[in-house]
Parts: structure tokens; C-alpha cells; sequence
């Protein structure tokens, strides 16, 4: 396909999914007037259609090809912190488009985000506002059965393969008493990495690898599991980032 094709059809697919986002935050405003129990699983649910409508999109054009299917497998699953390396910001539009009851951690700017506060605040995620508010607030929502994304680099990864992992997953584990499953992310492209702007087009096809790794309990200090999980992502993959990924 030539490349001025590839680039309309990139424009085109982000003015796709800043309509249905904002359509979709419309259409979710009434749930305001509801409880949050009632609310927070059909926002969740939206959320995660709204960005496999996206991503299956940008399959059929072929501006992607994307491996996802491990992470069906978490469906279904409860009371769990999904922890995630983090190269690109795309990154969980993968894990949530497939996991369809899921909320994220997620920096306290989203919320003010036309975009995606409103889907966010309606789901229940948490706010990385305060940090002793985001922990407590954290553990409640896995205590309660939900399945927590966290990204535990803090960022997106500037370091290969892995920036240094924060402490926040292992006491969050620790308070909610829940397991921390691992995925792993890799990509044959930077885009959307640390300094990259949404609206800059890269190389296509972009190819997104997302696999379940090994699962941990919280093990004897917040240091020790926070070690534990450091040695393991560096471990399981050179680069999160490697332009040599075949499809």
C-alpha cells in the first residue's frame, strides 16, 4: 500500500476514535444519576469495545497486526493486579480492548482529559493524584473483585527493557491480598513511546505482542516482590521495543 494511503488512513482512524470516545462520553453521561455498582461494569465494558472497534479497524487496514490473544484468558478472572511493562502509550488499548472488566491506574491528568475522563471517572479507575489516596483507593477496588491494570515503571519505558519498577504494585498487592500477573509487551515500533506525539505517523504496519508471563504473590517485604518482578521483566525480553518483529 503506498505510504500517502497508509497516512490518510492513519488521520482518518484517530478522527475515528476521538468520535467515538466523545459520542461514547455523551451517551454515558446519564449514568452519573446511577450507583457506581450498577454504572462502573457497563462503562467498563464500553471502554473496552470502543478500543477492539479501534484496533480491528487498524487491522483491516493494515496499519497493525496484533497478537492479543493471551489475554483472553483474564476474562473471567477476579480480585488480580495486571502488571504491565510499558513501551508505548498504546499500551492499554491492548490490554483493555481484550480484558472486558478491567480498570487502570492512570495519571491524574486523564481526568481532566475531553477524551477520556469521563469514561474513566465512570469505570472507577484510579487516580495517580496522591499517592497514599491512589494506594488506599487501589486495594478497595481489587479487594472488591476487581482485575487492576498498573503500569509499574511509573512512565512509559525509556530504559530497555524495563525503566526501574515502583514500589506501588507490590503494596497495593500486599493490601488487597491479591496476585500480580504479569504481561509482556513488545513492539517492532517507537511509536507512541516516551516523546513520541500521537499525530506524528510512523512506519506501518505496526505489530503489538502482548503475552501473559509468570504470576507472583506478595513475598516477605514491598522490596522483595518489587525485586522480584524488576528481575523478571528484564529477564524475559532484551527490548520492549525491537524494529526486527516479523508479523
Amino acid at each position: 500500500m503506498p505510504r500517502i494511503i497508509q497516512i490518510c488512513l492513519f488521520y482518518f482512524l484517530l478522527l475515528w476514535l476521538g468520535s467515538m470516545l466523545l459520542i461514547g462520553n455523551a451517551l454515558c453521561l446519564p449514568l452519573l444519576l446511577t450507583s457506581r455498582k450498577f454504572r462502573e461494569p457497563i462503562v467498563q465494558q464500553l471502554i473496552s469495545a470502543v478500543f477492539r472497534i479501534f484496533l480491528r479497524g487498524a487491522e483491516s487496514c493494515n496499519l497493525m497486526h496484533l497478537d492479543l490473544k493471551d489475554l483472553d484468558y483474564l476474562n473471567g478472572q477476579r480480585r488480580m493486579l495486571l502488571v504491565s511493562n510499558h513501551p508505548s502509550m498504546i499500551d492499554v488499548f491492548l490490554i483493555i480492548s481484550r480484558v472486558r472488566r478491567s480498570i487502570c491506574l492512570m495519571k491524574a491528568s486523564i481526568g481532566a482529559n475531553i477524551f477520556l475522563g469521563v469514561g474513566a471517572y465512570l469505570a472507577g479507575y484510579v487516580s495517580n493524584r496522591r499517592t497514599d489516596v491512589m494506594i488506599r483507593n487501589a486495594s478497595s477496588a481489587v479487594t472488591n473483585g476487581n482485575l487492576l491494570l498498573i503500569f509499574p515503571e511509573g512512565t512509559r519505558t525509556t530504559q530497555q527493557p524495563v525503566n526501574t519498577i515502583k514500589p506501588g504494585a507490590a503494596l497495593i498487592s500486599k493490601r488487597s491480598e491479591a496476585a500480580l500477573q504479569t504481561i509482556i509487551i513488545v513492539t517492532n515500533s517507537a511509536y507512541l513511546s516516551k516523546g513520541w506525539p500521537i499525530f506524528r505517523p510512523p512506519i506501518f504496519p505496526l505489530i503489538y505482542r502482548a503475552k501473559l508471563g509468570d504470576k507472583f504473590l506478595y513475598s516477605g517485604s514491598n522490596a522483595q516482590t518489587t525485586n522480584q518482578l524488576q528481575a523478571y521483566f528484564e529477564n524475559s525480553m532484551t527490548s520492549s521495543i525491537d524494529p526486527k518483529i516479523k508479523i
